[in-house]
């Protein structure tokens, strides 16, 4: 196993995927303040690129461990944008969050 193996097609897949549901996220929390067509566009031009990367994901890996695998990283993604913007987390959210990364290294291996 070389040191690279891990930015696998399937994994970049996944990331993206994660990341697009995340960037979707922080467009959708910028929005409750003001709705713009603007970004309602954006918003789907993300989501529809996501939803590409998930189905080219999905054909390589089973659903599940393509699931657990985007929840996750989405759910990291998200919570450090959180924790960026100011927002406080509980400790039972923090422990949720954990939950999920725990999960998705169980399904894994």
């Amino acid at each position: 196993m070389t040191s690279f193996e891990f930015l696998s097609g399937r994994t970049l897949l996944a990331l993206g995927a994660a990341l697009g549901y995340t960037i979707a996220t922080i467009i959708m929390k910028y929005m409750a303040d003001t709705t713009d067509t603007l970004l309602i566009g954006a918003v789907a031009a993300v989501l529809a690129l996501t939803v590409i990367a998930e189905v080219h994901l999905l054909r390589q890996v089973d659903l599940g461990l393509a699931y657990v695998a985007i929840i996750a990283t989405e759910s990291i993604l998200v919570l450090l944008f959180a924790l960026m913007i100011g927002e406080t987390l509980s400790p039972r959210e923090m422990a949720g969050a954990a939950l999920v990364v725990a999960g998705a290294v169980m399904v894994s291996f």
